[in-house]
C-alpha cells in the first residue's frame, strides 16, 4: 500500500574515478531538534510481534518516553512507571526518519546508552520505502536482546545475495553468509563493550554504516577509542574515512551480491519492542535469561514498569553525510502508510519531505531483522508468544528464526 506523495531530494550517479573517502554533512539529528525529522509509528508492533504499544508523538511526549535530558542528548525510552496487571501490551516508541538514504551515504550514530535487560529488543536499522519488505532491503546496524553483550549487523534482502568473506577485510564474525534467509546474513562484534551494561559502563560509543557501490560497511568504536576524524567533528565539518581502520562487518558488492541492485535507498528506523519473534522466543529466552517461569511476557511485562529502568536510548546525535561528488535533483517518491500491511512502515500521515541520496562514488572502505517479519498480525494482546504465531513460523520454515545467534 502506497501513502502520501512527498518531494524527494535525490543524488543521481556520477561518473567519476577515483574518489576521495571525505564525506560532507547532509543532516543532523541532535538535540532539541533531534525528533523533527522523524515520523512515529502509533500502532501495535505488527513486524516483530513483540509485546509494545508504539506511542504517536503527542502521547510519547506527554509520558516522557521521549525527551531532550540535562545534557542536551535524546532520550527515547520505554515506559518504566505503569504497572501492568494483566492483558496489555507495554508502551514504546519507534521512530522513521523522513529522509532515505543511498549510495554514497554516510551514517554515524554517537550513543551514551542502548536499551538492554530482559524481554528488551532494540534496533536502529534502514531499509527501503518503496517496495513490500524485504524486496527493497534492510540494513541492521544496531541490534541484539535480553543480556547479549555484544552487537550484531545484518542485511536482509532478497534470494541473490550473499555475503562473501575474504582474509582481514572484518574485525568480526560471520555468523550466516545467506541474505535472503529469516536471520539475514551476520556479523557479530567481536570487540567489548558493544552492547549492554558494558557498553553504558564505558560512556556509549559510536557506530558507523557506509553505503556504497562497492558494499556496505559497519563500524564500531567505545568510547576511548572513537577516531579524531569523529570526535572532533561538528554538523558542519566532513569526515574523512581514511583512519578508520577495519569494519567491524563487511559487505562488498560483486558476483554474489550486487549491492546496488538489493539495497535502493534506505529510510532510518530507532526503536525498542519487548519480547516478540526474537527475544520472546522461549528457547532463545532461556538461553539469555533466567527469571521464574522463564517466560518472557509473564516474567517482563508484566509487573513494575520498574524492570525496564535500563531499556532507553540516550543518543547524542545522528549525522549522516554524503560523499565528495554528488550532484542533487528533485524528484518524486511515496511514503507508505501506518496503515499498510506488515511490512510497511511510515507513521508519516502528511506531506513531508524526504532525502533521497545515491551516487557512484567508488570511496571503498579501508576495510557490513528487526524490520518486518513474515505477514504478522498486530499484538493486540498479552500473549507473549501465539500459538497462530508459533504454528505460522513453522509453516514458513522460520521456526529456526535467529536461532543462529546462539
Amino acid at each position: 500500500m502506497r501513502g502520501l506523495s512527498a518531494t524527494a531530494l535525490v543524488v543521481l550517479p556520477c561518473l567519476l574515478g577515483r574518489v576521495s573517502a571525505i564525506y560532507n554533512p547532509q543532516r543532523e539529528y541532535a538535540g532539541d531538534t533531534f525528533f523533527n525529522q522523524f515520523a512515529y509509528y502509533g500502532n501495535v508492533d505488527n513486524t516483530t510481534w513483540g509485546n509494545v504499544t508504539y506511542l504517536d508523538q503527542a502521547d510519547a511526549a506527554s509520558k516522557q518516553l521521549t525527551f531532550i535530558n540535562g545534557a542536551g542528548n535524546a532520550v527515547v525510552a520505554v515506559d518504566n512507571t505503569t504497572t501492568l496487571v494483566a492483558g496489555p501490551p507495554g508502551q514504546a516508541v519507534r521512530l522513521t526518519s523522513l529522509d532515505s538514504y543511498g549510495m554514497g551515504s554516510l551514517i554515524i550514530i554517537d550513543a551514551v546508552h542502548i536499551p538492554f535487560g530482559c524481554s528488551v529488543w532494540p534496533a536502529f536499522w534502514t531499509y527501503g520505502i518503496e517496495e513490500m519488505w524485504p524486496n527493497a532491503g534492510e540494513i541492521d546496524i544496531i541490534e541484539a536482546i535480553n543480556n547479549m553483550d555484544n552487537n550484531q549487523i545484518a542485511l536482509h534482502s532478497l534470494q541473490g545475495c550473499t555475503k562473501q568473506d575474504a582474509p582481514n577485510e572484518q574485525t568480526g564474525s560471520t555468523l550466516e553468509a545467506d541474505c535472503s534467509v529469516a536471520q539475514g546474513c551476520i556479523v557479530a562484534e567481536t570487540k567489548p563493550n558493544s552492547f549492554g551494561p558494558g557498553f553504558a559502563q564505558a560512556g556509549g560509543g559510536v557506530y558507523a554504516l557506509q553505503i556504497d557501490v562497492s558494499g556496505i560497511f559497519s563500524w564500531f568504536w567505545s568510547r576511548p577509542d572513537v577516531p579524531a576524524s569523529i570526535a572532533s567533528a561538528t554538523s558542519s565539518t566532513p569526515v574523512d574515512t581514511t583512519t578508520w581502520g577495519i569494519p567491524t562487518a563487511a559487505y562488498p558488492s560483486g558476483a554474489s551480491c550486487n549491492i546496488t541492485a538489493f539495497f535502493p535507498p534506505q529510510t532510518l528506523v530507532l526503536l525498542t519492542t519487548l519480547c516478540g519473534v526474537w527475544a520472546g522466543v522461549p528457547s532463545i529466552y532461556q538461553n539469555t535469561c533466567h527469571t521464574p517461569t522463564n517466560d518472557c511476557f509473564a516474567d517482563n511485562v508484566l509487573g513494575n514498569g520498574s524492570n525496564y529502568a535500563d531499556a532507553y536510548w540516550e543518543i547524542r546525535y545522528i549525522r549522516t553525510y554524503l560523499a565528495e561528488g554528488a550532484t542533487a535533483v528533485q524528484s518524486n517518491v511515496t511514503t507508505p502508510s501506518t496503515t499498510a500491511a506488515v511490512t510497511s512502515d511510515s507513521a508519516a500521515s502528511s506531506t513531508v519531505t524526504q532525502t533521497v541520496t545515491t551516487t557512484s562514488s567508488t570511496a571503498a572502505s579501508t576495510g557490513t531483522g528487526s524490520g518486518s517479519n513474515t505477514n504478522a498480525n498486530p499484538a493486540s494482546s498479552g500473549a507473549s508468544f501465539s500459538i497462530q504465531a508459533s504454528l505460522l513460523l513453522l509453516l514458513t520454515g522460520a521456526s529456526t528464526f535467529w536461532l543462529a545467534f546462539f
